[in-house]
């Protein structure tokens, strides 16, 4: 035989080996109890057909009244007057009752005129009070009332007691009895005894099985016929003393009798379950050893456990339940061909089948359990192991869902209020049937509450939709007119915040539009300011190489190369200055310096070209230094482009102004000229790169000056703005210093 085909086959006989002889145990368990008494008559199944025949026998035998004489028999007590009195409430109650009742009618028969009628239904009315009243004056009045419900209570048990006599007599035919009343010493019994024989010997002679029995005079009204107890004095001939006997079973009874049957077939599942018990455990031992030294088997567990745990622990767990429920029913269903059937040979084939199946679980349920117990060996791997069932993410989820919808506790409490109010609505249809008066209250709860909640929800659900095509619209590229707000909920909230979201669009489109124009003029000043001195390089190197040139032409040539070249230089140093700037590689050295000194310097440096202008500055500074901790370097150059690009673009024979002050643990430096060159009102667009007032870009600027300078005061954390007004040009700059 194959290798593999003969480990499968040693594993499905440890399975069976180990299914029959847990079915054994369980058999054990389940049986071992009941099938330890002697015989059939030992057990609680035949001593409670036992004690149904004593109460039938009492009923019907022992203790049988007629029912004239239970009649006769019958007594009133005081209590039972009184509880006849006050069962439907005090006079004054039962008094209202009966009008309550009556009133009506006679108010019918009154508004149709019908006098005789109403007379009738009247005295009929003033006759039961008169009879309840006389209930509480007299007790002789109540007692033959009472004696009545008892006389058709009595009428009741006699007919019930009729329909039990098959029952009796389908015991009669199997027990044989022999009871003494101890208060009057009368004998029953269908025992035949021999002259001067006792019933002790003749019930040990002649009877398979008997036992002694006693039983008090109102047993069958406890254990046969309940709900007669109250007539125990009527129903018992004498309640003193009890019955004293024994009931047996006979030698004699055919083995067709039921109770004789029963008998043999206990004596037989005696005999198989201690064979079924015996073979079982030895299946069992044997299962085990040989699972713990087949190698088939602990190969095969290793095979499948990467498989089997790849799937979350509380799913694992699940296969588990289901395995061990369908087990033990397995196991149950051999216990049952085994035990509980009477004959096992024809269902062999059903006996092997179940057996397979109860192999198969059980083998699955030892399998999982071992790989479960596996994972957790340590709290570190149960704990991953339990993060990575589905109820643990479930819980995760839901509590995040959950976090989610109190973002906004309004939202969420709403939330969940309309789903309590539609849960309600739901259960209202349940209890509607019960009572048409619940029916009539729904409807009035439907109509108030539900249906405008409904109406809500639509309008809400309406408003949402218009919120979601308004986005839709949106993002693909259509404005449109902003929402309207209703109300202050989550949902207008979302609506203004759209409306805002719209107007920031708006607004980045036409920044986008503005850079985009921004950029080409750019790109086209850049060309221009690089192309022009580049230009005047190449043509004049070109006249210097034809060799056509005087000395005189030569040297002008040179000089205009050289300044052109300079320019070029100038051009390109501030282009990587901007640059270095924009990505912030470049390094500030700060220390203190005092910006009067500092703009006065820079001033000095222009001296020679502010006299040489017909320009009148006007400078104002205040006594004191204004000490701040930068980097004075960078500042002066600030400093030194403003007051060349008002050399530069200021009218002529106009004044300029300049001046510092402290303002709040500040100094703001303006300064104020006025341009020759005509301004478009657009500051803003004065800090981009290679911008300048001069549109016809005859200056020698290289239009970077301002971009250089808003820079250099952004990483001093300070603050540059420029305000045109006309032709009136006004440069702001705002540093910290020192109080």
């Amino acid at each position: 035989m194959d290798t593999r085909w003969k480990n499968k086959f040693i594993i499905a006989m440890i399975m069976i080996l180990f299914a029959f002889g847990a079915s054994g145990v369980l058999s054990v368990l389940i049986n071992g109890q009941e099938y330890a008494n002697p015989d059939y008559f030992h057990t609680a199944k035949f001593r409670s057909d036992l004690d149904q025949y004593a109460g039938y026998l009492e009923i019907f035998e022992l203790n049988n009244v007629t029912l004239e004489k239970a009649k006769e028999a019958i007594e009133v007590t005081e209590e039972e007057i009184e509880e006849h009195r006050y069962r439907f409430g005090s006079l004054p109650a039962q008094i209202d009752n009966i009008k309550a009742q009556y009133e009506p009618r006679i108010q019918e028969a009154e508004a149709a005129e019908n006098s005789d009628l109403a007379k009738t239904i009247r005295d009929q009315m003033n006759k039961k009070i008169e009879d309840i009243t006389k209930n509480f004056e007299s007790d002789e009045h109540v007692r033959p009332k009472v004696v009545k419900e008892k006389e058709e209570k009595l009428e009741q048990f006699f007919k019930e007691k009729e329909q039990l006599r098959d029952q009796y007599d389908f015991y009669e035919n199997s027990f044989t009895y022999y009871f003494e009343d101890t208060a009057t010493g009368e004998v029953y019994t269908n025992l035949t005894l021999s002259k001067n024989e006792s019933p002790d010997e003749a019930m040990k002679k002649e009877m398979l099985f008997h036992t002694d029995y006693k039983m008090d005079k109102t047993y069958f009204l406890n254990f046969i016929m309940a709900g007669y107890e109250d007539l125990d004095q009527a129903l018992v001939e004498s309640q003193s003393g009890y019955f004293k006997g024994q009931i047996g079973l006979a030698k004699n009874l055919p083995d067709s009798n039921m109770f004789i049957d029963q008998n043999n077939h206990f004596k037989q599942k005696q005999i198989i379950l201690f064979v079924y018990a015996g073979s079982a455990l030895l299946a069992l031992l044997a299962a085990l050893i040989a699972g713990r030294k087949s190698k088939a088997l602990s190969a095969e567990i290793k095979r499948w456990e990467p498989l089997y745990n790849k799937m979350p622990i509380d799913l694992r767990i699940i296969f588990l339940g289901f395995a061990v429920i369908g087990s033990i029913l397995a196991l149950f269903l051999v216990n049952d061909f085994l035990i509980d059937s009477y004959q096992i040979l024809p269902r062999v084939i059903e006996l092997i089948i179940v057996l397979l199946g109860a192999s198969v679980l059980c083998g699955l349920t030892i399998v999982q359990l071992k790989y479960i117990t596996g994972e957790f060996k340590n709290w570190k791997n149960a704990k991953a192991v339990l993060k990575k069932s589905l109820v643990y993410r479930a819980a995760r989820n839901l509590k995040v869902s959950l976090k989610e919808a109190f973002l906004n506790r309004s939202t969420g409490t709403q939330l969940f209020v309309v789903l309590g109010i539609i849960f309600v609505l739901g259960m209202g249809m349940v209890v509607m049937v019960f009572h048409p008066l619940f029916a009539l209250f729904y409807v009035m709860v439907l109509a108030f509450a539900g249906v405008p909640l409904v109406m809500a929800l639509i309008r809400r659900v309406g408003y949402f939709n218009r919120i979601a095509k308004t986005t839709n619209d949106l993002a693909s590229g259509h404005m449109g007119q902003d929402l309207p707000i209703k109300g202050k909920g989550v949902l207008a909230a979302l609506a203004g915040n759209i409306n805002v979201l719209k107007q920031g669009v708006k607004t980045s489109l036409s920044e986008q539009a503005k850079s985009e124009r921004l950029k080409t003029e750019l790109i086209t000043n850049v060309s221009h300011d690089l192309r022009t001195p580049l230009t005047s390089i190449i043509t004049y190197t070109e006249l210097l190489k034809s060799g056509e040139t005087s000395e005189d032409d030569r040297s002008a040539y040179l000089e205009i190369i050289d300044r052109k070249s300079k320019r070029l230089k100038v051009l390109i140093d501030d282009l990587f200055e901007v640059s270095k700037m924009a990505s912030g590689n470049i390094e500030l050295r700060k220390e203190r310096v005092d910006l009067v000194q500092l703009l006065q310097q820079a001033l000095a440096e222009h001296d020679n070209a502010i006299g040489e202008s017909n320009l009148h500055f006007r400078v104002t500074k205040p006594d004191n230094p204004a000490i701040a901790y930068v980097d004075g370097q960078k500042l002066w150059r600030v400093f030194d482009n403003l007051i060349g690009n008002i050399l530069k673009y200021s009218l002529e024979n106009s004044r300029v102004y300049i001046a510092i002050t402290k303002v709040k643990g500040q100094a703001v430096i303006t300064f104020k000229n006025v341009s020759k060159y005509e301004l478009d009102d657009q500051s803003e667009e004065l800090f981009e790169r290679f911008k300048r007032g001069d549109k016809s870009r005859h200056t020698d600027g290289s239009g970077l000056g301002l971009a250089i300078a808003k820079s250099i005061i952004d990483l001093h954390e300070g603050n540059l703005e420029i305000d045109t007004d006309g032709d009136l040009f006004k440069v702001s700059i705002s540093l910290n210093i020192e109080e």
